[in-house]
Parts: C-alpha cells; sequence; structure tokens
C-alpha cells in the first residue's frame, strides 16, 4: 500500500498508482442452502471489488411473474471487505438473474429472481464501492 503524507505533491506517477492495496481469496461464508463455489476481493485505489460465485443448495422456490421474493441472506462476507453503506449489485447464471443487496454488517441478501430458484443453479456476483478504509 502506497502511503501519503500532508505536504505531497501529486505527481501523474502518484495519481496513476494502481498497484494492489489488498487481496483476499477466503472468508466469505454461504446461507443456508447455497454453497460457495469461490470468492476473491481486491483493493485498488480505494475501491473494493467482490466477485461471489455460489450454488443454490436448496429446494425449488417457484417465483410467480411479477411477484416479490422475500429476502434471503445467502452469504456474508468478511469483516474488512463489507460496504460503508447498502449497495445494490446484480446475480446472474447465464440463465436468469436477480438484484441483490449487501449491507454494512456483510450480508449478500437475493431480493429478486427472474424466474424459479432451482437446485445446482450457479450465480455469480459481482460487487464494486468506494472502500473508505483510510
Amino acid at each position: 500500500m502506497t502511503v501519503y503524507l500532508a505536504g505531497m505533491r501529486a505527481t501523474a506517477d502518484r495519481m496513476n498508482d494502481h498497484s494492489l492495496e489488498d487481496s483476499t481469496t477466503s472468508g466469505l461464508v454461504a446461507g443456508t442452502d447455497w454453497t460457495v463455489n469461490s470468492f476473491s476481493g481486491r483493493k485498488v485505489n480505494g475501491i473494493t471489488t467482490v466477485h461471489i460465485y455460489l450454488q443454490y443448495t436448496g429446494t425449488t422456490v417457484a417465483i410467480a411473474y411479477n411477484t416479490n421474493l422475500s429476502d434471503r441472506t445467502i452469504a456474508t462476507l468478511p469483516d474488512g471487505w463489507r460496504p460503508p453503506e447498502v449497495i445494490n449489485a446484480l446475480a446472474g447464471d447465464g440463465q436468469t438473474m436477480g438484484e441483490v443487496t449487501i449491507g454494512t454488517t456483510g450480508l449478500v441478501s437475493l431480493r429478486a429472481m427472474a424466474g424459479d430458484l432451482t437446485n445446482g443453479r450457479n450465480f455469480r456476483i459481482t460487487a464494486e464501492w468506494i472502500s473508505e478504509n483510510g
């Protein structure tokens, strides 16, 4: 991590420093009826990016057209990898997609799906936010 001190000049090299500040591939906890396929997080220039890849292992949840899916916790992000405010992201498996929220406590909640949630489906979520990690 590059350290900048008060009084240092903002040079082009410093402004374009895109070095990796932190990364992880562990610590994501799957929610009930979900399994973690993979997880990674990276912090660069004060931006946090997480890639979450989960498989649904529960029984089929039929989702009628234009109806609400009760929010379901599908995972929890590890400490240090949580947004400073609630954010929304897309979740998809190449066949159907939905919306998730990621809260400040790290809870990743599935809010909406455009189709039934069936066993064996693999969903990918990519989310990004300003880290505010000092």
